[in-house]
């Protein structure tokens, strides 16, 4: 910062104090909003927002808690509290009390009981994630579909850039539809509360319905139904044995957060001279010859100029962040979290954060969004073998190496590097991670062209796609709609990924939520996807089982599912013409097997001695002796 800058800056908080000492002083704000007793990290600090919060003397009288200290920051309107919680501490209402000259404040707030409800049940190789984009899945309840009060307040289906309508309890109408598709598990997009105005992008006006601009990390998006329709979300889906991921920001928030109009202090924001974006490069943040300010503008420049970049290495916002990823377990009862862009954040306070959340919940499961092309960069954001300076502690990850290499199995020609054979090799590349099982496999979501249309609308490749996300080694997750052949390209416009889905709305033409309003086609492919996933739930082999696979020859690819319990076999034809698939070469997997059954046609094959495979076909067979 320059000189006279901070001079004018630090003119202006003393100002700003002066102010606050002549006028009457309040808390409007006490974040978090509640905590719970019991917790194994007894500290929590609270965030005391008002006019001239930060000019009181405070002091709590409460059995079990002790306030450890008050910190003042350059806004006198904010205070930080550090409370420590004895294990003994009762549930209640204890009062904050503030005084000043004659003046006294006193706020209430709650220590809760926590509930034996199940949360942080995590994900695992078990699970089959259904991401859905909110707005876009389901309206259940059109009194909330807008609101005057908000910054944004249209709500227009006509418009691909504006909201939908979509919401939770449309959402909660459909868990017997995803229970019936095979799916344990819903990732949401952001639900938290995105109170924007429009933005001009690209000369075209958006709304943030696709919840990436936080605006109180505190409160559930009223459009969607607020935080009880979550919570009541939650349960029902637990209910129904579905488990909820939730979909976390750290990195930046909506440029009309509450606390972006009254900045605690200039640090709580990366600043620059001028404005000044990420390069978006990742390669910089790994290369040991790289230089310094590439790395810098890579993490602290801006996303985009309406979502500010958090500086996490600043303690209080650490602890904002970290105390609500907690309070978001306990208080809605989630079972793990997908991070959005998790390699533009501050990884120490990342190792932080995951340590934090896996301190109080050990089976929670936290995936981040790494868009790298290789293994060695998508390692690093995760628990990995390989000798980095930093060593990240994050569990697991979304897998962007194998989502392109299965793409590129699908698309390219059969080729000594191309074609499936970029399928192989990605996997062949797994030592590179302490668990490969715990990362989230995928073949398209809603920032990517859609798969059907990737693959150039064949349903044969859509099966073969789906049989590899289904079977081989991972947690898989797929895009909604992908099970009733929805599809597009991003280009003109990301909209066209993020269609509504047909049947979600009162008075829609089409209903694809049932079979009767599906044509033969989309049956087909929701009938296959239903198939191979309940078969894949109901089979441990598919979650735990070991994965060996066969370098692929003359577009065959030949992978084992494999434990104590039993074998699964997937061959793969990825040439255009059905070919004699000889299986002796596979003789250290399938000794002692004679025959199998054919998982997704139920024919018994009385002989695997060679394999008939139709052109592109993956076939996933049970051995049998």
């Amino acid at each position: 910062m320059k000189k006279g800058y901070l001079l004018l800056f630090l003119v202006f908080s003393a100002l700003l104090s002066g102010l606050a000492s002549a006028q009457s002083v309040s808390i409007e704000r006490v974040n978090p909003t509640n905590w719970w007793v019991g917790m194994k990290n007894p500290n929590v600090q609270l965030l005391i927002h008002g006019p001239g919060a930060g000019t009181l003397t405070y002091t709590i009288a409460y059995p079990g808690v002790k306030l450890v200290k008050c910190s003042t920051v350059e806004n006198p309107n904010y205070a930080f509290l550090d409370l420590s919680i004895a294990a003994s501490t009762k549930p209640g209402r204890l009062q904050i009390v503030g005084k000043k000259a004659g003046q006294t404040v006193t706020q209430s707030w709650e220590l809760r009981a926590r509930d034996k409800s199940p949360k942080a049940q995590g994900v695992t190789a078990a699970d089959f994630i259904y991401l859905a984009m909110p707005d876009r899945f389901a309206n259940g309840d059109t009194t909330n579909d807008k609101f005057a009060s908000l910054r944004d307040p249209n709500m227009d289906r006509a418009n691909p850039f504006f909201r939908h309508g979509g919401d939770l309890a449309g959402a909660a109408k459909r868990i017997p539809y995803l229970k019936d598709l095979g799916v344990t598990a819903i990732w949401f997009t952001p639900l938290i509360e995105n109170n924007q105005p429009l933005t001009n992008e690209g000369g075209t006006m958006r709304a943030s319905y696709h919840g990436y601009g936080f605006t109180d990390q505190y409160n559930i998006d009223k459009r969607f139904g607020g935080n009880a329709a979550y919570k009541a979300y939650v349960q029902q889906a637990h209910a129904a044995g579905l488990k909820v991921v939730q979909d976390a920001v750290y990195n930046h928030v909506g440029n009309t957060h509450w606390i972006l109009q009254d900045l605690p202090m200039k640090s709580w924001l990366h600043q620059w001279p001028t404005y000044t974006n990420t390069s978006y490069r990742y390669q910089s943040i790994t290369d040991p010859h790289g230089a310094q300010i590439d790395r810098k503008v890579t993490l602290d420049g801006w996303f985009v100029p309406f979502l500010p970049d958090l500086n996490q290495s600043n303690p209080y916002v650490a602890n904002y962040l970290i105390e609500n990823a907690i309070w978001c377990v306990e208080y809605f009862g989630i079972d793990a979290w997908r991070i959005d862009t998790y390699m533009y954040n501050d990884q120490p306070f990342m190792n932080r954060c995951n340590a934090a959340l896996l301190a109080e919940y050990p089976r929670l499961h936290i995936f981040g969004e790494s868009s790298v092309n290789n293994v060695v960069d998508q390692s690093y954001y995760t628990r990995n073998t390989i000798g980095f300076p930093f060593k990240s502690n994050q569990p697991g990850g979304l897998d962007f190496v194998l989502e392109s290499a299965m793409l590129d199995a699908l698309k390219q020609p059969i080729s000594y590097d191309g074609g499936v054979q970029r399928f192989y090799q990605t996997l062949a590349q797994d030592a590179v991670y302490q668990d490969p099982t715990k990362l989230v496999t995928f073949l398209d979501n809603h920032d990517h062209d859609r798969y059907l249309s990737v693959i150039g609308d064949d349903l044969a490749k859509y099966k073969m796609g789906l049989t590899w996300l289904l079977t081989t080694r991972g947690i898989p997750s797929m895009y909604y709609g992908t099970e009733i052949l929805m599809k597009n390209f991003k280009d003109p416009t990301d909209a066209e990924v993020r269609r509504d889905f047909p049947g979600g709305w009162p008075g829609d033409k089409e209903d694809k939520f049932n079979a009767a309003g599906r044509n033969a086609r989309e049956n087909e492919a929701f009938d296959f996807v239903k198939k191979l996933a309940t078969y894949r739930r109901d089979h441990p082999v598919l979650h735990t089982g070991k994965l060996m696979q066969f370098l692929p020859e003359n577009g065959f690819y030949v992978y084992f599912r494999y434990d104590a319990t039993g074998t699964v076999m997937v061959a793969s034809n990825t040439s255009d013409k059905p070919a004699m698939l000889p299986t002796a070469r596979f003789a250290e997997r399938t000794r002692g097997f004679t025959k199998a059954r054919n998982v997704l046609t139920g024919e018994n094959l009385a002989s695997i001695a060679s394999l008939q495979l139709p052109a592109k076909t993956a076939v996933v067979m049970e051995l049998q002796k």
